[in-house]
């Protein structure tokens, strides 16, 4: 495991821009350290090691994402978590304790939180519903990241109009969350929400926005028709 690591840090090394890794920074409020590489690129390294860990046993595989995510790189990160994604059918629900452990020690940022929750976490909660309401305690969490994750990690499953209910459940826990990050993830969530469901949606909205953030509010009505969002956006003083 050591050699396919130092393989793979040699060569984000030598193909790195530092240039490009002081531009990305603005992307971000918090620090940050990269390489300088385009994501398309990484993933195209991470894609090359795939038929190597399909060898290995889902834990070596584990590892190895977990050595790659404390290195605190953007890119060795992006690794990770565009390889976990390939061995869902490993996944088991107690795999969930370690995902949850690995954004608490790592995850620093919405990239990270974002890459790692939409797939890897969504992919374990699709296959396993009931461990679902574990996102309620992230969501009560002093971790900023595990607050982002309870919503982001059911991102995919949204688009499709599921999980509706446990959507609006998570984004009561989180309605007046102080992070900016935290309401524009919950309200990201209430969007992909929206695709099937407006109506419960915009009802959702109605009902909340006297003390919604209009960070949160915002993103929630972004998908809906002009008239929805001006109704949406009125202030209701009663």
């Amino acid at each position: 495991m050591s050699t396919m690591l130092d393989e793979i840090r040699s060569t984000l090394k030598e193909r790195g821009d530092p240039a490009l890794a002081e531009s990305g920074k603005r992307f971000f409020k918090e620090e940050v350290t990269s390489y300088g590489m385009k994501t398309a690129e990484v993933t195209k390294i991470a894609r090359s090691y795939l038929p190597a860990l399909k060898t290995m046993e889902k834990g070596e595989i584990f590892c190895l994402c977990e050595d790659l995510f404390s290195s605190g790189y953007l890119e060795e990160s992006f690794i990770a978590t565009s390889w976990l994604p390939h061995f869902s059918d490993r996944f088991e629900p107690e795999d969930l304790v370690t995902f949850e452990d690995c954004i608490e020690r790592y995850v620093t940022n919405w990239a990270t939180c974002d890459s790692f929750c939409n797939h890897a976490v969504g992919d374990l909660l699709m296959l396993y519903p009931d461990c679902i309401s574990r996102l309620y305690t992230w969501a009560e969490s002093e971790n900023r990241w595990l607050r982002r994750a309870a919503a982001v990690s059911l991102i995919v499953p949204a688009k499709k109009g599921e999980f509706l209910e446990e959507a609006f459940r998570i984004a009561d826990i989180l309605l007046l969350d102080t992070e900016d990050l935290v309401q524009k993830g919950y309200g990201w969530l209430l969007k992909e929400e929206s695709r099937k469901h407006r109506e419960e949606v915009f009802a959702y909205v109605q009902a909340k926005k006297r003390r919604m953030p209009r960070t949160a509010l915002r993103y929630a009505i972004e998908l809906m028709p002009q008239e929805m969002r001006k109704e949406a956006m009125k202030k209701d003083w009663r």
